[in-house]
This record gives C-alpha cells, sequence and structure tokens, in this order.
C-alpha cells in the first residue's frame, strides 16, 4: 500500500525547490561580468550640444539645402561678377555706330553674345544692373532685418520680462503701431536724401515693433516657469537669466521672422523705387529694375526687362522663406531626439 505525504509536507518541499532556483538564478543575474571595452563605448551616451542639433536637424531637410546654396551661390557671384572678363558698368550706356557712320545708344537691344541679357532703354547692361541690383536689394534687406532683430530682441524682452517697463512699452506700441508704415515709409524718404541709408532708416523706424511685441508674448509665456522662479530665487542676474533661460527658447521663433524680414524688406524698396522715392538713378536695385520693365510690359519685344529681375526676386523671396521655416522646425529641441 502507497504511502501518503501530510499536505504541509508538500508545500515545504515546494517552497524549498523555489527558493533553490531563486537562488540559482540570483547568481546567474548578479555573477561578475568580464571588462568589455568595445560595449563600453557602444553604449556610451555622447554629449548634447544645442546648435550640433540643430545643424543636424537642419541638413536632413533636402530642398532648405538646396535653396541655401542657391542662394549663397547667388549672394557670392553678386560680388564676382563685376572681376569677370568682358563685364560693362552697370551705370554706363553703350553706344554703336549706325548705318550712317551715327554713334547712337545701343537702345531696348535684345539678348545677344555681347549682352546676355540685352540692355534698357538709354542702353545700360541688363547683366551688369541684374547683379548689381541683387546685391544692393540684398545689403538693404539683410541689413534691416539685422537692426529689426537686434531693436526688437532687446525691446521685447525688457517689455517682457521687467514689469516696470510693460506700461511705457505698450503704451509706445500703440503709437507707433496705429502710424500706417506706408507713410512713414514715404515721408523718411521724402524728407531725406534719397540713399540706401535713408532707405535702411525708414524700413526701420517702425520695423522693429512687430518682432518687439512677439518676443514680449514669448516671454510672457516662459517667464514664470519654475526654473525661473527659482533662478531668481537664487538672487541670478537679470540679464544672465535673460541671456540663459529665456533667449536660447526664442531662437526658432526669432529666426523665422528675421529670414520672412528680408523679402518684405526687399519688397518695401519695390514699393518705393515704384512711387518714385528709391534709390538715387546711379544705385541699381532690383525694385528699379522692376519698375523700369513694367513700364514695357506692353510691348511683347521688350518684357524680357521685366521678367528677368521677376525671377531673381521670386528665387530670393521663396528661398527665405523656406530656408527661415526649415531653420526655424530645426532649432526647436522638440526635433532634437
Amino acid at each position: 500500500m502507497a504511502l501518503l505525504k501530510h499536505p504541509r509536507v508538500d508545500a515545504a518541499e515546494q517552497r524549498a525547490t523555489e527558493a533553490l532556483k531563486r537562488e540559482l538564478s540570483e547568481q546567474e543575474l548578479f555573477s561578475v561580468a568580464p571588462f568589455d571595452e568595445a560595449e563600453t563605448e557602444r553604449t556610451g551616451a555622447e554629449s548634447y550640444s544645442y546648435w550640433r542639433s540643430t545643424l543636424r536637424a537642419f541638413r536632413h531637410n533636402r530642398v532648405a539645402m538646396f535653396l541655401l546654396s542657391l542662394l549663397v551661390i547667388i549672394v557670392l557671384f553678386t560680388f564676382i561678377q563685376p572681376l569677370l572678363p568682358g563685364q560693362f558698368d552697370p551705370n554706363l550706356a553703350n553706344n554703336t555706330v549706325n548705318a550712317k557712320g551715327q554713334t547712337v545708344p545701343m537702345k531696348n537691344t535684345p539678348p545677344d553674345s555681347v549682352h546676355w541679357l540685352g540692355t534698357n532703354n538709354i542702353g545700360q547692361d541688363l547683366w551688369a544692373r541684374l547683379w548689381a541690383g541683387t546685391r544692393n536689394s540684398l545689403f538693404i534687406g539683410i541689413a534691416v532685418a539685422l537692426i529689426e532683430a537686434l531693436v526688437g530682441i532687446v525691446m521685447g524682452v525688457l517689455w517682457g520680462y521687467v514689469r516696470k517697463l510693460d506700461f511705457f512699452f505698450t503704451e509706445l506700441y500703440n503709437v507707433l503701431d496705429n502710424i500706417p508704415t506706408t507713410i512713414v515709409l514715404i515721408l523718411v524718404s521724402f524728407i531725406l536724401r534719397p540713399g540706401m541709408g535713408t532707405l535702411i532708416f525708414a524700413m526701420s523706424v517702425t520695423g522693429w515693433i512687430g518682432m518687439a511685441r512677439f518676443v514680449r508674448n514669448q516671454v510672457l509665456i516662459i517667464r514664470d516657469r519654475d526654473y525661473n522662479v527659482a533662478s531668481r530665487t537664487l538672487g541670478t542676474a537679470t540679464w544672465r537669466i535673460i541671456l540663459r533661460n529665456l533667449l536660447p527658447y526664442l531662437v526658432s521663433v526669432i529666426m523665422l521672422r528675421m529670414a520672412l524680414s528680408i523679402p518684405g524688406a526687399i519688397g518695401s524698396e519695390v514699393f518705393i523705387t515704384y512711387i518714385g522715392l528709391g534709390l538715387p538713378s546711379d544705385v541699381p536695385s532690383l525694385g528699379k529694375l522692376i519698375t523700369e520693365g513694367r513700364k514695357l510690359l506692353t510691348s511683347p519685344s521688350k518684357r524680357y526687362q521685366l521678367i528677368y529681375p521677376t525671377i531673381v526676386l521670386s528665387v530670393v523671396t521663396v528661398s527665405f522663406y523656406i530656408i527661415g521655416n526649415a531653420f526655424s522646425d530645426a532649432a526647436d529641441p522638440r526635433n532634437h531626439l
């Protein structure tokens, strides 16, 4: 007859077996592993760099990289073009000898092997004027963007972070924002001597207002977050909080607005030139070329004088817009994962 075991004896044996298995498992899990230098390097984490991560994310956007390369080529060529052999002075009227032996201007000559883009109504070479005008217009746009960014960021950060200045900047904004930008451009261009400095000053007088208000609104959102409150409690200097805690969060939006302000400034230059208050006659620009070409729009054989500067202006404007958006996305730390 088989012997029967007590249930308590079976339970005790089961617990002992499980304890033995657990002990063996722990020994296997916590046994000393051999040192492997290759595995150590593989599991090591790379130190994070904001700008390196931003550039890495920006390079992944092929369209933006292509347009940036194209824009760099255009800017460089505006400086290289006058140094190439066989180039004409953009302000020099070219002459030719007619059948009667008379010297006459080469008016509205279509593109040929000598004048690659033809000439205008007084015989000036359009190829030379196109690149000289592109150089001047880009200089105006970049200068205006830098001034607006510098003044707008400083005023916007102070407006949003220093509570005592909120009333002053709010009233200043209400006064300047209610003055039409077009009126300011016209008055400044009419009163002061025509020139690039006058145009840059006219566009920058009220242009910083939009940047300042935008930065102020962003600063208000992050001003009272826990890390900023802790920094103020610890006695951190205000300028250090602004530089270390606030501005890094605004890089993406600031770069976007700067990229958009450049074509905006070029567009304003086109408008000022259109109404006859632009640059002097000896300073070519895209606005001046477009204004001169617009007058010939009804003549099919002369429309090339409007088409070429319009193409360059469109390429520059679209490039800055797409590059600005791509860099704004790349500068967002959430896209650095």
